[in-house]
């Protein structure tokens, strides 16, 4: 029998004496037959304790041959340099702790739960992942620390340099691991494989917390990570590393405002701070309340006592010095992206980069395609990988995304140092074209004079929203884009496609009254008209901004003003519709002014004139005026002639309206009923007032009008207060907040209202 310092051949001779093959001895013992034949090779000279037990027991051998086994064993398991213990030469310290460091309260709380329920059958790893400067290293470090006592035998920190050109590899990190267990040079084997499995060997062991900071990939971290025993392994890396299985994730945001100022205050002293307590809080906004951009911000005021935090507020506050002030000694927020940055491949790189031209808080795959010149689904891909990276933030719900503002600002510097001005403007352009066309056949789907047909001129058809509810939700959602396309357009001479995109969205603002841009939109294409020499077309867009000015800002002045312009041009070219439709917005606006006589004449004028048109166009138009006109009587004590001129609008609606479908004319009988409910309500006749003004209110909300919906639902609250109804409070109630939401100044009418009920209630109790 071969002598105890050479346990693989004492473990093979022992085999052979037994007549077992290595898969037979593998299967009673429990060990894989690599292994095995790894001992028995030498490669493998000190197996654990346990494996040396269940292959004497497999064996059959008496207690002195299984303890010469374990002898021969022990001798080829490492020793320790020193018997300094885990915190002796040769150990992978933990960096020190921050003093300062601020806020991550529930994240340090599931690190502790981990720490106090760790399996050893599964030792708990966690995974700190997300974008540059969140503090991940620190929040890793002051966790380590924090958790210490948890982990007697040691805990360890180990940087593997991800974000570096050439990352430390699994064999080079599993020797520094080893080393600092005590394993002399000479005893740590040569293969990866063979070091990650002495590694686990002397981890399973161990109740030990080893932090791998700043990891590459999950093929970099994999073969670390202990297979057994009490430990816990925190990770972090500004990638997701989703591939890593059975792990824990901490999720890191960016920081809380009060959290910014609180870290500002600790290093800078709570003095200084309530000092200038708006200045603290405009600071912390600037950083995008980003750990590392407050920590230098904080760092750069701390080496300069006597320095004002308004000062570095101004300094920030021009976004093209952002970056440029967010720099303290070595730390930098430009850098910190920048390591990342050029980690990427070419085609997520110039997404980042062409991303940051998108308009608006967030950007869907669409935009970033056609900006960064890629097919949708390379986009997609691009923008997936990046949000791995932690450089883009994805939409929990839909497929868009979003930059941190100083993440933004270092993207389009890249733009310019990379692209220029010349393909960032093709860019842009290529965008505004392909954004304006998408809006165009967007909004048709609300034009009355084309529902029945399907809009043809989509720059991408097969991507296309089909029907009236994917086209509502694509121009909702891409508001901000096709707003900043036709500004472009506008500004680039494209006057034609400003027009048709504006001219569709006629139909689509009437839903959406409470965005102000609609202001903007038709400002510029009346500017359009004028410029491409169309008085009709002038006088077509001079009324719509009339009515934004009426309706969207609730600004009369400058409705009257554009409804004059809009009148002189509808009479220059002889288009008595548009005329009509002057005289109707102008009269809305006397009427917000105070000028009761003048908007009545102008709205009976307006009437005469659309009664001799014969087009669908000049019923409807009619119809509004009508509908404008009774209104106006009733706020002025003619309650009874309202309710004949709306009685009037009514039967128009039953009649019908060539040309218009049933759902359109729905509307406008909508709008007549609900002014014959206010009718009957200033002739005191509530209970026949109630009907009407439930009957507006549900073909709003069928038509999903939140404005018109609101006012109706304002309508009939004040129709219940008076009749003493339990539902009047509630609905009251809804109505004031949705109103308040809306801008809209009905919101101190139902507010008044509400006020009015509780006291009425009040003085009956």
């Amino acid at each position: 029998m071969p002598s105890t310092g050479d346990f693989g051949q004492q473990l093979r001779h022992l085999r052979v004496r037994s007549a077992l093959s290595q898969e037979a001895l593998s299967h009673a013992a429990g060990v894989s037959v690599r292994a095995l034949a790894d001992m028995e090779r030498g490669r493998t000279r000190g197996p654990q304790r346990r494996t040396v037990r269940a292959l004497a027991e497999a064996l059959g051998l008496d207690g002195d041959e299984a303890a010469s086994l374990e002898k021969s064993a022990s001798l080829g398991r490492p020793r320790p340099r020193t018997a300094a213990g885990p915190a002796g030469p040769g150990t992978l310290g933990l960096p020190r702790d921050i003093r300062d460091f601020t806020a991550r309260g529930p994240a340090l709380a599931r690190l502790l739960e981990l720490a106090e329920d760790a399996d050893p059958d599964l030792p708990p790893v966690t995974v700190v992942s997300g974008q540059p400067g969140l503090g991940k290293t620190a929040f890793a470090v002051h966790a380590a620390h924090r958790l210490a006592p948890y982990f007697p035998d040691g805990q360890y920190a180990l940087d593997l340099h991800g974000m570096d050109t050439e990352p430390t590899t699994p064999r080079d990190a599993l020797a520094r691991l080893l080393g600092a267990m005590g394993v002399a040079d000479a005893a740590i084997p040569a293969g990866t494989d063979d070091r990650a499995g002495l590694w686990r060997s002397l981890a399973g062991e161990r109740r030990m917390l080893l932090l791998l900071d700043n990891a590459a990939d999950e093929s970099q971290v994999g073969p670390l990570l202990p297979g057994s025993g009490p430990s816990l392994t925190i990770v972090t890396s500004r990638h997701a590393l989703a591939g890593l299985e059975s792990v824990h994730r901490t999720d890191l945001a960016l920081l809380r405002r009060e959290e910014a100022v609180e870290l500002l205050t600790r290093i800078i002293g709570p003095d200084r701070v309530r000092a200038e307590a708006q200045a603290a809080r405009d600071l912390a906004d600037l950083c995008g309340h980003l750990p590392l951009a407050v920590r230098i911000a904080g760092q750069r005021l701390l080496s300069r006592p006597h320095e004002r935090l308004g000062k570095l507020v101004a300094r920030l506050a021009a976004e093209g010095r952002r970056l440029d002030g967010l720099q303290a000694g070595s730390l930098r927020v430009r850098a910190a992206f920048a390591l990342s940055y050029r980690q990427l491949p070419p085609g997520p790189r110039t997404l980042l980069r062409r991303a940051a031209l998108a308009a608006g808080a967030d950007f869907s795959a669409e935009t970033a395609a056609v900006l960064a010149g890629l097919s949708y689904d390379e986009a997609v891909a691009c923008a997936e990988e990046l949000t791995d990276a932690g450089l883009l933030q994805s939409d929990a719900a839909a497929e868009r995304y979003r930059f941190h503002d100083l993440l933004r600002l270092y993207a389009a510097e890249q733009v310019e140092a990379e692209d220029g001005p010349e393909v960032r403007d093709a860019a842009l352009d290529r965008t505004a074209s392909w954004m304006l066309r998408r809006a165009t056949a967007a909004a048709l789907h609300f034009d009355v004079d084309h529902e029945r047909s399907v809009p043809q001129d989509d720059p991408d058809p097969d991507t296309a929203p089909t029907g009236r509810e994917e086209a509502r939700a694509w121009l909702e959602a891409e508001r901000a884009q096709w707003l900043a396309a036709l500004r472009r357009a506008h500004d680039t001479g494209r006057h034609r496609q400003v027009l048709d995109t504006a001219e569709a969205m006629h139909w689509f603002s009437d839903l959406n009254q409470h965005w102000e841009q609609w202001v903007e939109v038709f400002q510029r294409s009346a500017d359009c008209a004028r410029l491409l020499d169309s008085r009709r077309q002038e006088a077509v867009h001079l009324n719509y901004l009339a009515w934004a000015h009426n309706l969207c800002v609730h600004d009369p002045h400058a409705a009257l003003t554009s409804a004059d312009a809009a009148l002189v041009a509808a009479r220059q070219c002889g288009d008595g519709l548009q005329e009509g439709w002057a005289l109707g917005y102008g009269a809305g606006a006397l009427h917000r002014l105070g000028r009761a006589e003048e908007a009545q004449e102008r709205l009976r004028e307006g009437a005469r004139c659309l009664a001799s048109q014969e087009s669908p166009q000049g019923r409807l138009a009619e119809l509004t005026i009508l509908n404008s006109l009774g209104t106006l009587l009733r706020q002025t004590g003619r309650a009874a002639e309202a309710l004949d001129i709306h009685r009037r609008s009514e039967r128009i609606c039953r009649a019908g309206v060539p040309g218009r479908t049933d759902e359109v004319i729905g509307l406008y009988h909508a709008v007549a009923r609900q002014q014959i409910g206010n009718d009957l309500a200033a002739l005191e006749r509530w209970d026949e007032a109630e009907a009407p003004l439930r009957q507006a209110l549900a073909a709003f909300e069928a038509a999903q009008m939140p404005v018109w919906v609101e006012q109706a639902r304002l309508d009939l609250g004040q129709v219940l207060g008076a009749m003493g109804h339990p539902e009047a409070r509630e609905t009251l109630r809804t109505a004031r907040d949705a109103l308040a939401a809306l801008r809209s100044p009905r919101q101190v009418e139902a507010a008044a209202a509400l006020a009015a009920l509780d006291e009425a209630t009040a003085g009956t109790v």
